[in-house]
Parts: structure tokens; sequence; C-alpha cells
């Protein structure tokens, strides 16, 4: 081989070894920004449903005020822990301490608002009346799709968090600031029966 061109083969051994490298860098980085975004829509998913549920709760105490006898004190329960509600801000970043609170903050509206549908059922006069019946619908749809957002969540942030944690992507990951997601974890006694009951 002539001299001549010897010289330019080591350069270029490592020009196409570091270009290499830089093609494989970005590709993981972009990779990691798609999974990480659709982390993110689906944690919107389920910010969305919980919004939903809480606007139906809304929409049911109002209903249920028509009745002038209507027990106050569960009124008021729901409405503080639809309110509290309204104060635990998370997003797809918050640590599983910051989930928790929120989905306890949600689990106490779930409670409040079973005693609420308990109640109402003194009171014939409001639960046949067609939006009391529709709202109890809303709510049961509404309680089925939270937990089937959760569990999408879950089932997308999984293979995200292990991707980050895994060599030699971590690599890139710790490199870029990508963190892991929190899941949402099962209540306990989530493999008994639902306790916000909405057939009646």
């Amino acid at each position: 081989m002539n001299e001549k061109y010897k010289k330019f083969i080591a350069p270029g051994v490592v020009i196409g070894i570091l270009l290499l490298i830089g093609l494989w860098i970005g590709g993981t980085y972009n990779s990691l920004v798609q999974a990480r975004e659709k982390v993110t829509a689906s944690f919107s998913n389920v910010e969305t449903q919980y919004q939903r549920r809480a606007d139906l709760v809304t929409n049911l105490v109002n209903t249920v005020k028509g009745s002038s006898d209507f027990e106050q004190e569960t009124l008021k329960a729901v409405t503080d822990a639809r309110a509290k509600v309204g104060t635990v801000k998370i997003d797809a970043n918050a640590s599983q301490e910051q989930v928790q609170q929120y989905v306890e903050a949600q689990n106490q509206m779930t409670s409040s608002l079973s005693r609420l549908i308990a109640v109402a059922e003194n009171y014939p006069d409001i639960k046949s009346t067609a939006a009391y019946q529709d709202l109890m619908s809303q709510l049961e749809g509404t309680e089925n799709r939270i937990q089937v957002a959760r569990s999408d969540f879950n089932e997308v942030a999984r293979p995200y968090n292990a991707r980050i944690q895994t060599f030699p992507t971590n690599v890139i990951a710790n490199l870029f600031g990508f963190t892991q997601r929190a899941y949402f974890e099962a209540q306990d006694g989530a493999e008994k029966a639902p306790t916000v009951d909405f057939s009646n």
C-alpha cells in the first residue's frame, strides 16, 4: 500500500469509531425521549380520569343538595375531600411518596363518596331522579377508566424504568438526566370488591 494512504488509515478508523459512538448516543437518547413522552402522556390520561371524577362528584353534590334535609355532614365530607384532591398536585416526575399522597387523597374522596351514596339510599326522591342515575352511571364508568389508566401507566413506566437502569443505556440516561417514574400501587385490599358501589 502506498505510504501516502497509510497515514490516513489510523485517523479514518478513529473517526469511524467516533461516528459510530455518536450515532449510538444519539439513537439511544432519542429512543429514551420517546419512551419518556409515552410515560408522560400515559400519566396525563390518569390525571384526566381523576379530574373527570372530581367534576362528576361536584355535580353529584349539587344534585343531592336539592334535598334540603340531606345530611349536611356527609355533603361537607365529600366537599372537603374534593377540595383536598384539588390541592395535591403531581406530574409524571413525582416521587413514589408524592404519588402515594395523591392516591391517598383520591381514596379519601372515594370513601366519602361511598358514604354519600349510602346515605342517598335513604332519599328516594333523590335516588330516583334522572340526574342522579346518570351521574351514578358516569361515576361507575369513570372508576373503571381510572383503574385502566393507572394500569396502562404502570405498563408504560415499567419498561422505561428498566431501560434507564440497564447498562449501557443507563450511562446515557444519567448523562442526560432521565429519571425513574413512580408507579401507582394497588390499594390494600384491592383484591376485594370495590368500596364504591354504584349498582344501587
